[in-house]
């Protein structure tokens, strides 16, 4: 992972004072731990008329998966492959912006105490990037860099050049130019849009990211085109960061054109003020309206297929109608993560009684996940690569067989309403595909004639009158003559046991 800043000098005004505001000496290669490698500071060239600086990250692969979420691009962690396999080694992303905070802090800051007058004189920069994964292509490179100033080059790296019929990759060869911004300007714009570009960050985001973003932004972020998508991404994503965030940055915004301090405009409101309610997050919705149609069809024994990280079962096990729910999740990561969740080392055993996580592929049948009242398949199908659909199929409706079973997934006709993602793309970079309500209803019409069940759908978040619902429901309801036929069965098979055990 490598970065170079260039600066051109004269002999009143030398290229070398660029090692006095970066801190680090030109005539010196340096190493700075990080949490995920080192990183190495060193002067390709250096002298008056022009100097350049370099910024080297070897990243620890092992490091970063014991520190770190460690799940490669895209998020799935059951890829332990993609673990170890990756480009964050290579590519620019959070983790050469957080080498850029942590190395040339004082820069960024713009405190120089060698030559304090340096810090505020704009100077000829030159950065140069040579793999930066630009989710957006080159167009959304210019788009964020321009504004601030920047002349932009973003070439396209091909996927093969023995191979140019394969296209080009995500990433690009980056070069900025200019000649009216600070040092410090220049590398704060880098430390947001590093990550925006690479639309993924190695760490968890939390509350604190907001307030490095607006320090980091403070001066450009606030009047930028791009203020919206740079603030979602750089927060992951998470809606309350970033609703927080957009909310801080209008108030500097208003302060500014009101020649006012942003204390004096936040204190306009008193305190007691009535305050408008927050919209209730989608997946808490989506939660909401789960737990209803479980109630609604009377299920007291419960699966939840696809578990993840137990926030269902969690709130399942506050309902005591619920009397036993089974987590299941192919990944034991998900699993640990979840019991730690539930605390399930702690519960009280009436409590531990009601509730089992289990390991298990949903690809495959098992005898475990028969007899129950309702499954539960939140978010999971959109997960499967197409051709392995049939086989969760048979396995959930054909051999499990529960009364009621409860299917979600992305409306993906409402994704034009998240005005933070690209169009084309879905909402998750491991979602093998998202259906239009027309394609669900279509795959879930066929599952319950095969397997002879009833289905209904029901919207999740507000139902758009032109896209639909966020998220879309179905609630298959086994038929009654196929549930006689199966309670027929069953009695049969019963006293067919009993009668050979007594002959």
């Amino acid at each position: 992972m490598f970065l170079t800043i260039s600066t051109t000098g004269t002999p009143e005004r030398p290229a070398t004072d660029l090692g006095f505001l970066l801190h680090k000496h030109p005539g010196k290669t340096q190493a700075f731990s990080t949490s995920y490698g080192t990183a190495h500071v060193f002067y390709p060239q250096a002298d008056a008329e022009r100097c350049t600086a370099a910024l080297l990250l070897e990243v620890d692969a092992v490091a970063l998966v014991r520190r770190g979420k460690g799940e490669g691009r895209g998020g799935a962690p059951d890829a332990a492959l993609a673990q170890y396999v990756n480009d964050r080694p290579y590519a620019a992303s959070s983790l050469l912006a957080v080498a850029l905070s942590g190395v040339f802090s004082s820069a960024m800051r713009g405190v120089c105490a060698g030559k304090p007058e340096l810090p505020a004189q704009a100077r000829q920069l030159r950065v140069e990037v040579p793999a930066l994964p630009a989710r957006g292509g080159p167009g959304l490179v210019r788009a964020l860099f321009e504004p601030l100033g920047w002349t932009v080059s973003a070439e396209p790296v091909a996927l093969d050049t023995e191979f140019p019929q394969w296209g080009d990759s995500r990433y690009v060869s980056l070069l900025l130019e200019s000649e009216t911004l600070t040092l410090a300007e220049a590398l704060r714009h880098l430390y947001v849009l590093l990550p925006v570009l690479d639309d993924a960050k190695h760490y968890w985001v939390s509350s604190d990211e907001v307030d490095k973003l607006l320090r980091a932004g403070e001066g450009w972020l606030p009047a930028h085109p791009e203020q919206k998508l740079i603030t979602s991404r750089y927060l992951s994503r998470r809606w309350s960061l970033t609703r927080q965030a957009m909310e801080r940055l209008e108030l500097v915004r208003l302060a500014e054109a009101d020649d006012s301090e942003v204390e004096e405009i936040d204190n306009a409101v008193e305190a007691e003020a009535e305050t408008q309610d927050r919209p209730t997050p989608l997946a808490v919705q989506r939660r909401d309206a789960i737990v209803a149609a479980l109630t609604e069809a009377g299920a007291a024994r419960v699966l939840d297929l696809g578990c993840g990280q137990g926030q269902l079962v969690q709130a399942l096990l506050k309902d005591p109608r619920f009397t036993e729910i089974v987590g299941v999740d192919v990944s034991m990561r998900a699993l640990t993560i979840a019991s730690r969740r539930l605390k399930i080392d702690r519960m009280g055993e009436r409590q531990a009684s009601r509730v089992r996580l289990l390991q298990g592929s949903l690809a495959y049948t098992d005898a475990r996940l028969k007899g129950y009242d309702a499954a539960v398949l939140s978010e999971v199908i959109e997960h499967l690569d197409l051709p392995r659909l049939p086989a969760l199929e048979y396995a959930v409706f054909g051999s499990a067989r529960p009364r009621t079973v409860l299917v979600t997934t992305p409306n993906v006709e409402y994704n034009v309403r998240w005005e933070s993602l690209p169009a084309g793309h879905v909402r998750h970079g491991d979602h093998r595909f998202e259906w239009t309500r027309e394609e669900f209803r279509g795959w879930a019409a066929r599952v319950a004639e095969r397997h002879g069940y009833d289905v209904r759908f029901t919207p999740v978040g507000p139902d758009d009158p032109e896209v639909g619902p966020p998220t879309q429901m179905a609630v298959f309801e086994m038929s009654t003559a196929t549930a006689t036929a199966t309670a027929t069965a069953g009695a049969t098979a019963g006293t067919e046991k009993k009668e050979a055990k007594a002959a």
